[in-house]
């Protein structure tokens, strides 16, 4: 599809090996029941995965190991939910050579991540998620555009008529990305998904205002759009 990045969320089973989950529980997703990490790998892979309506398919559980070799110099993987135990995340990705293509984000300051995560921040892409408007954020963003210069910084707001907006072309100009999540309303101001499902000229807003990293439940609509403006190829 041309996509460039994927989230995928990571999950550690009861045996210490990580396995792609979103939720604590496998109840909503699987025909199982309980928690992540009280199933073992082995009686995990012995579970189907269930589609958006509940029925269950043919599809397995995979690993981490699955999805970042079938990944492998084709997309960038950001690995949700992996900060507390990326110390296991990095040493897969290292022994799948997909180490330069990672991505993780945080809500944190950077005298947290660098006390915390400090001996990946050279080896791996780390991105700051701000959510706006929180009155101490502003003091986190100086920070991280100071001292840091992150590849991106991602800001959430239900609003968009909050002031950070008017400095987006500012921090790119620093050689920073800008990325806004349009999944669902409340985190880029209205300009969502569904809307641009409807109309594509929803998706004008995030280009006149300077994001250049969009993260999308609509992809093909989004690409398609994208590239009739000669944004992506």
């Amino acid at each position: 599809m041309g996509v460039d990045m994927v989230e995928i969320d990571v999950r550690e089973t009861k045996d210490g090996r990580l396995v792609l989950m979103h939720d604590e529980t496998i109840d909503r997703t699987t025909n199982g029941s309980g928690l992540v990490h009280e199933w073992t790998l082995d009686s995990l892979k012995t579970l189907n995965l269930k589609d958006g309506l509940g029925v269950v398919t043919t599809h397995k559980i995979p690993t981490l190991e699955e999805a970042l070799k079938l990944a492998k110099d084709k997309i960038l993987i950001n690995l949700d939910k992996s900060y507390s135990i990326f110390d296991k995340c990095y040493k897969i990705a290292k022994s799948t050579g997909t180490v330069k293509q990672v991505v993780v984000k945080g809500n944190k300051s950077l005298n947290d991540v660098q006390h915390e995560f400090g001996k990946y921040l050279d080896k791996i892409f780390y991105m700051p998620v701000i959510k706006i408007p929180v009155a101490k954020n502003d003091n986190i963003i100086e920070e991280y555009l100071t001292n840091f210069k992150p590849v991106a910084i991602e800001f959430v707001f239900k609003h968009d008529t909050v002031s950070i907006i008017k400095k987006f072309k500012k921090i790119r100009n620093k050689g920073i990305g800008i990325w806004v999540n349009s999944l669902w309303p409340n985190l880029n101001g209205g300009h969502d998904d569904e809307k641009a499902a409807l109309n594509t000229a929803v998706y004008d807003w995030y280009i006149n205002n300077g994001v250049d990293i969009i993260q999308t439940d609509r992809p093909k609509i989004l690409i398609e759009y994208l590239r009739k403006r000669g944004l992506h190829r």
